[in-house]
C-alpha cells in the first residue's frame, strides 16, 4: 500500500463497513457486542489491548486492521516507542511479512499522529 492516505483510508474502509453493517445487521450487531466486550476494562488496560490488536493485524497483513488500532492505539495513549516494540513483537510471530506490514503500521501511526 505504497504512498497511503491513512485518514483517506479510515474514511473508505468505514463507509464500505457502513453498507455492509446495513446488509447484515444481527451479525455487525454481534461483531459490535464483541468489540464492547473485548475492550470493557479488565486485567488488560484499553492501550495493551490496542497494541496487541495492532499485533495481530500486522501478522495477519490486515489493512483496515493496521487503520483502525493505530487510530485507537494513539487515542489510548501509545508512543511511538511503544508501537515501535509492538511491530517487533509482530515481527518475531510473523517473519518477514510481518516485517512489510510493521513499516505500514509504522506510516499510519506517523501520518494519524499528526
Amino acid at each position: 500500500m505504497a504512498d497511503t492516505d491513512w485518514r483517506k483510508f479510515l474514511v473508505h474502509t468505514n463507509d464500505r463497513l457502513d453498507s455492509l453493517r446495513r446488509g447484515i445487521p444481527g451479525v455487525a450487531r454481534g461483531f459490535e457486542d464483541l468489540v464492547q466486550h473485548v475492550g470493557a476494562p479488565g486485567a488488560l488496560d484499553g492501550k495493551t489491548k490496542e497494541l496487541i490488536a495492532l499485533a495481530i493485524g500486522i501478522a495477519a497483513r490486515c489493512d483496515g486492521c493496521l487503520a483502525f488500532h493505530a487510530k485507537a492505539a494513539i487515542e489510548a495513549g501509545a508512543s511511538r516507542a511503544e508501537i515501535l516494540e509492538t511491530i517487533g513483537v509482530a515481527i518475531y510471530m510473523g517473519g518477514g511479512p510481518s516485517m512489510i506490514y510493521g513499516a505500514e503500521a509504522l506510516e499510519a501511526f506517523d501520518q494519524l499522529t499528526e
